[in-house]
This record gives structure tokens, sequence and C-alpha cells, in this order.
């Protein structure tokens, strides 16, 4: 069994709060998570939020719901995308409950469909992570169903297997609902006619991180490219994710003609056909080393509208299937 962890991007929220405060977080906590670091080991984790705790001024009872307030589908990286991309708050809990662990792998999340709505469930089996860690989840996750849909919604329920504070209204003021204490399993009960709501529009704040860790992707891969192809490049990864992959979409973005940018790729020794094919190939094999991923997915973040259009077009570049690919990546990571 892997050790307990959370991601780094769900960390992030921790230091984005401490600073908010007017504090420097990094020189408080320590360094925040490196570019390169996906996870943050749950100990870690823990000792953090005791810390950020005894600098925030306000009453520490109820720390990890103010914390968990500040989430936002940033906060969840590609998952958080492919959530906020979904129709209906339901479609994007369940697309968030199955990549759980690629963003709280603490104790597993489980979905009960109940006569009074929909119950979200996590028991014990790896622990009991504390007060601090339980809180601040389901701060975030109800705080995330808000953001998604854009409306106060209010929690039917809520369990914690902590032990009751002093004072449970701040609780109840925030899920807007009985909240209980000392129980069993921890859980968060949504009443069944939200489950149905649209999804606002998109992040901008999010689409803009997607497109760094794109292009981060784009660099790890070690591509050599002229300075004025990686800033094309650069133009194109937002353009792609939007379904706008013409060259007329690109000369647009960049305030030239089609014309005059065909005639400054091909001066590059390209064209733009062989630059989107490149980047989209590149980012189709990166994206597909996540295993978390699922392919409808993989597509969205490439502009596709289904997986089978990625996979006609990753078939013509490699003479394989994204998930022939895939397997095979899988046995090189095993055989090596």
């Amino acid at each position: 069994m892997t050790e307990a962890r959370v991601a780094a991007s769900y960390v992030q929220l921790l230091y984005e709060h401490v600073a908010a405060l007017g504090l420097d977080a990094p020189a408080l906590l320590g360094p925040g998570p490196a570019a390169g670091e996906h996870f943050v080991a749950l100990k870690r984790w823990q000792a953090l939020l005791q810390q950020a705790q005894t600098l925030d001024p306000d009453p520490p009872a109820t720390f990890g719901l103010r914390l968990g307030r500040g989430i936002s589908p940033r906060h969840f990286g590609v998952i958080g995308y492919a959530a906020l991309a979904c129709g209906t708050l339901a479609q994007a809990l369940q697309r968030l409950e199955r990549h759980h662990r690629s963003v709280y792998d603490v104790n597993q999340a489980q979905v009960e469909l109940r006569p009074e709505g929909l119950r979200i469930v996590w028991g014990v089996e790896r622990g009991r992570p504390g007060a601090l860690v339980d809180e601040t989840a389901l701060a975030a996750l109800m705080q995330l169903t808000r953001d998604l849909s854009g409306r106060p919604l209010r929690a039917l329920g809520v369990d914690f297997v902590n032990p009751r504070p002093a004072d449970v209204k701040p609780y109840e003021a925030f899920f807007g609902g009985p909240v209980r204490f000392a129980q069993p399993l921890t859980s968060l009960t949504l009443v069944h006619e939200d489950l149905a709501l649209p999804l606002r529009a998109s992040d901008s704040a999010l689409l803009a991180l997607l497109d760094e860790q794109a292009e981060r992707l784009l660099r790890e891969l070690g591509t050599a490219l002229s300075e004025p192809v990686a800033l094309w490049r650069h133009t194109l990864i937002g353009l792609i994710r939007s379904g706008r992959s013409a060259l007329a979409d690109l000369a647009q973005a960049l305030n030239m003609s089609p014309r005059s940018l065909q005639r400054r790729l091909s001066e590059q020794g390209s064209s733009f056909q062989a630059l989107l094919d490149q980047t989209r190939q590149q980012l189709a094999e990166a994206y597909l080393r996540d295993p978390e991923l699922e392919l409808s997915e993989v597509a969205g973040l490439l502009g596709y509208s289904e997986h089978s259009a990625l996979s006609r077009a990753f078939r013509q570049w490699t003479g394989q299937t994204p998930q022939e690919w895939r397997r095979a990546q899988n046995l090189k990571v095993h055989s090596s």
C-alpha cells in the first residue's frame, strides 16, 4: 500500500491562504511543492496545516473551514479542468470521484445514491488523519460544488469521525445543514436536485495553469525549437485546448495574416500543420503517461470533441492507438 498523500496543487491552497494574511508563506512554512513534485506526503501536509493554523489570527477551531473556502478547480490541476468541462455537477463529482486518488489519496472515497441524496463517504482503513485534514477536505469539496455550480449550495448532512468541538454552529453555518461528530465514517450528503445543475463558465485561471503545465510537458520532452516557433507553439497550446486549431485562429491570436504566418513558419523550416501535429502528438504522449487521465479527458485537453478523433490522429502519428501506446509505455516502465 502506498503512503497516504495529497496532490501538490492541493497543498498550494495553504500557501495562498497564508499569503492572503499578508505573510511570507515560504519563509514561515518552508518552500512549497517543487515544480516537478506531483504529491506531498500526508505527514508533511498535516505538519503544514498545524504550522499555518498557528499563523492565522482567527479562531483555530475553524481553520479548516476557512482554508477550504479558498478552493477552486485549478487546485485539482488537469482533473479540475476535466471536472469543469462536464455538463452537470453530478458528472463533475463522478469524474472527481474516479480520480480521487490523484488529488486526495488518504482514505478511499465511495459514492452512495440514497433516497434523500448523494452521499460521499470516506472510511478509516488507512487511519484517521485528524480534524484539520478532514475538515479542510470536506470544506474544500463543499466549496468546490459551489464554485462549479456558481450557487450557494447547502449540504443535507455532514459526518466527521473526530470528536465534537465546543461549538458546532460555525460548521452548520458553513455547510448549510446538520453536522455530526464522533461518527464511524466521514461523509457529505448533497441534495439530488443540486446534482442536475449545469456548471458555470470555464475558470480562466485554471486554463492558464493548464497551458503552463502543457508548456512544461513539452519543455521536458526537450524539443528544440527556434525562439519564434516556440512562442507560436505556446500560443497554439491554449487554442488547441479550446478547439480553435486552424491556421486562421493562430494567425489572429498573433495579430498576423494567415499568409504571413505560413511564410514565417516556412522561413523557420516548418509549416502550420507540422507545428500543430507535433504539438498535439507530444502533448498526447505526455498526458497518456498519466494513468489517472481517461482517453476522453486527454481528447478534451487536445481540443477533440470525442476520443475516437484522437485515436485516429494518434494512429497516424505513431502507428498505434492511444491504448496500445499506453500499454507499451507501461511495459517499458515495468521491465526497466
